[in-house]
């Protein structure tokens, strides 16, 4: 499978190809853009005046520019909570998308969304400070409505980032797991 693997705000850490790394090691071809062209952040703070900095505008442009060498194969598009989110809008406006993995982000959904039975799978922390259970709820009915089949699968005591081991939120059990169910997912499409 083509995989086109986005980062958080962060940017393009260790953990970032270390997951890409686990994708390939599992017979994927896998591609991570970076989307902030070297800069990396220490904070969540840092990383969303990094965001600000570039801008949404731009970000996107470069997910799509990254992306549309490799879209007419059918990508998976898949991303690290903001790297969700930008994952997110380019499967959504991707009509050979073959499939979405989130990992600790989502997006607004354009009300007029549409896409065919686009697999989805979402793996977030519960609670999650940036993916509130009303927001979630919300996200969800969104995505079925647009025609996604969307799978979601919440880690109870888990923070924001779960799945970086370089992060105060790292949390073994549910990283694992996680990559356990993604990976499957993935290989299903």
């Amino acid at each position: 499978m083509d995989i086109m693997l986005f980062h958080s705000v962060y940017g393009l850490r260790p953990a970032v190809h270390a997951a890409a790394d686990r994708l390939r090691a599992a017979g994927h071809q896998v591609r991570v853009p970076d989307l902030f062209e070297g800069q990396t952040a220490t904070s969540v703070e840092e990383g969303m005046a990094l965001k600000d900095k570039i801008g949404k505008d731009e970000l996107l442009r470069r997910a799509v520019l990254a992306a549309a060498p490799y879209s007419e194969r059918g990508l998976v598009y898949a991303g690290l909570s903001l790297g969700g989110s930008i994952a997110q809008t380019l499967a959504l406006g991707d009509t050979k998308a073959r499939g979405l993995l989130l990992l600790h982000g989502t997006s607004d959904i354009a009300e007029n969304a549409s896409v065919d039975d686009l697999p989805v799978q979402l793996h977030v922390a519960d609670p999650d400070p940036f993916e509130s259970h009303d927001w979630l709820t919300a996200w969800y009915l969104k995505m079925r409505r647009a025609g996604a089949d969307v799978e979601i699968y919440r880690y109870r005591g888990a923070g924001h980032l779960y799945t970086d081991p370089g992060l105060p939120d790292y949390d073994e059990p549910a990283a694992e797991e996680t990559w356990r169910t993604g990976l499957a997912f993935i290989d299903s499409l």
